[in-house]
């Protein structure tokens, strides 16, 4: 979730930067605090910063495996033993 809000919020920024548009603004100013209540911080810059550092930090996001299908549907899990 980090990840993505980070990433969000750059490439917002940059389309705030580049042309202001009022609603881009609005959900910038939205994850910017989303990212400081995320990380503990009151300044978006410092909330990125400490993103990243727990991002470099953080495992690989696992990737969900496909499971098996009939006919289209998935296949129950079976039960542990």
């Amino acid at each position: 979730m980090l990840r993505r809000l980070v990433d969000e919020y750059q490439a917002l920024s940059a389309v705030v930067r580049a042309s202001d548009p009022a609603d881009a603004s609005a959900r910038a100013r939205d994850l910017a605090y989303t990212l400081c209540v995320s990380t503990g911080t009151r300044d978006v810059e410092r909330a990125l910063e400490v993103a990243h550092q727990w991002l470099a930090t953080a495992p690989a996001p696992a990737r969900e495996s496909a499971l098996p299908t009939v006919t289209g549907q998935r296949m129950p899990t079976p039960e542990p033993a």
